[in-house]
């Protein structure tokens, strides 16, 4: 998505970038650099191995440990979210989350974010994709009660009906506000071009209809069904061991009952699709337009991953990826294009972006499915290749420097059922993955057939000219876009 700048900063910046360029041109310096450096060799990771425990009732306790700050991150993990929203009350899972802390065991949400940030903390509470979770970060002396008051939240939630309505407000709002949004719209449209009627294809935060519609009845057969011991992974990391973890788990969670019933079955990711390969919405008025393409991708069981990872640095991870390099440093078509896969349980997605002036949208088109082609057709060279693989780690390495980031990454592997040594092996997996298997990867993953691409903006500027390379494009009006149904809304249809 495009950031919002400053216009007579961006004219400044310009006219200095102009004359520097010729000053540059005019008398270079003798020492001046004419190609990037060669990439640095990719750190090494050192994580200790995590442990995995679990308790009577089913609860699944992981600790890593890691000495230097008396400080621990607790999160405790659903392995439910997102995806078992009912199909006419999309936002159940983010609504519910939210909610955890406006209120439990007696506890108002105001009392409940004073407990916490005595405890030199604060409480988040969030829903996504395959998870819901709770988290607090403490010095490690007070994570004993952290972790008493963390389980109140996640065990004895009010969900008062006053603080339903005011989330429930603030959520429409929220949604409003992301609808108006190019880019972000046609996210939700792409979704919907390539799960279809599946579990992913919905909107994860709701539309205003489907979250107007829940009740607090709702709410709590959600919690009731799915917030439950057996289906809950309590990942603690930093200055604890394993002994302690095991400890602390028993005395907050020990006594969670789980239930006789069985958990409810988990939908299929993807389902029917009867969206066109080619989606453009009229925003009327829009001063930008956002466009979106879309592949079907493995979930994140498939052998392959690191082949997928590896090729979506290189097509669009970082500035310098080849998305942004064609759109944004070349041309001059967006402030920033970039992809991202997206492994989840049951199915995957590929997903590219870039918001650009309505009229240059045609091109902007054409590029991203040019690269697409382009990665599955050809190897990459291999200085382009360690560049992207030397970022790819990079970043990683970073996200696991604080215990939060080192608990996030634990949570994840344990959500997809991936083994807790991956953690470590990252750098190698990444290394090891060839150009002829990046290749394979891209031109099995990333067939023109199977995209779904949706522009979202003021249509009068680029309809026509998208309909020329793509004439079975189809032509929808923002304002009567049903997310709520997988086709979007019968009768939408313009020509």
């Amino acid at each position: 998505m495009n950031r919002p700048t400053n216009p007579f900063r961006a004219t400044l910046f310009t006219a200095l970038c102009v004359a520097l360029g010729s000053a540059v041109a005019a008398e270079p310096p003798a020492t001046f650099p004419t190609t990037p450096p060669v990439p640095g060799a990719a750190p090494t990771l050192t994580i200790p191995t995590p442990t995995s425990q679990t308790l009577p009732n089913g609860l699944r306790v992981i600790s890593v440990r890691r000495d230097g700050l008396p400080l621990v991150t607790a999160r405790l993990v659903i392995r439910s979210g997102d995806e078992m929203d009912p199909p006419t009350q999309a936002g159940l899972a983010d609504l519910t989350a939210n909610l955890l802390t406006k209120g439990a065991a007696g506890l108002t949400a105001p009392q409940i974010a004073t407990a916490a940030e005595t405890l030199g903390g604060s409480l988040s509470a969030a829903a996504g994709w395959d998870e819901s979770d709770v988290g607090i970060t403490v010095t490690t002396p007070r994570l004993p009660q952290a972790l008493a008051l963390l389980a109140k939240v996640v065990r004895q939630p009010a969900f008062d009906a006053r603080e339903l309505k005011r989330a429930q407000a603030q959520a429409i709002d929220e949604v409003r506000l992301t609808l108006s949004k190019p880019t972000a719209l046609a996210g939700l449209v792409a979704a919907r071009g390539t799960f279809g009627t599946g579990a992913y294809g919905h909107p994860r935060s709701g539309t205003p209809a489907s979250i107007a519609h829940i009740g607090r009845a709702d709410v709590q057969q959600w919690h009731a069904a799915l917030y439950r011991p057996d289906n809950a992974i309590l990942v603690l990391a930093g200055d604890i061991t394993p002994a302690q973890a095991l400890q602390l788990a028993q005395a907050s969670f020990g006594d969670w009952s789980r239930p006789a019933t069985s958990l409810p079955a988990k939908p299929p990711g993807s389902g029917e699709r009867s969206l066109p390969a080619v989606v453009l919405v009229n925003q009327h008025g829009a001063g930008q337009a956002g466009v979106v393409a879309s592949h079907p991708a493995p979930p994140r069981s498939d052998a392959h991953y690191y082949d997928g990872l590896v090729a979506d640095a290189v097509l669009g991870g970082s500035y310098s990826a080849r998305l942004n390099e064609e759109i944004r440093i070349k041309r001059g078509l967006s402030y920033g294009a970039f992809s991202e896969l997206q492994p989840l349980r049951n199915a995957g997605a590929w997903l590219a972006s870039a918001q650009t002036r309505n009229p240059a949208v045609p091109q902007v088109v054409d590029l991203m499915l040019a690269q697409f082609h382009q990665l599955g057709a050809e190897n990459v060279p291999d200085a382009e290749l360690a560049a992207r693989k030397a970022t790819l780690i990079g970043s990683y390495g970073r996200s696991l420097e604080t215990t939060t980031g080192l608990a996030t990454q634990l949570a994840e592997l344990a959500v997809y059922d991936v083994n807790l040594g991956e953690i470590s092996r990252f750098p190698d997996q990444v290394n090891a993955v060839t150009p002829r298997q990046l290749r394979k990867y891209a031109h099995k993953h990333l067939d023109a057939d199977e995209a779904t691409v949706v522009v979202v903006g003021d249509a009068s500027q680029f309809a026509a000219a998208v309909r020329k390379t793509h004439p079975k494009a189809v032509l929808l009006d923002a304002a009567t876009l049903d997310l709520d149904r997988a086709d979007l809304g019968a009768g939408a249809a313009t020509h």
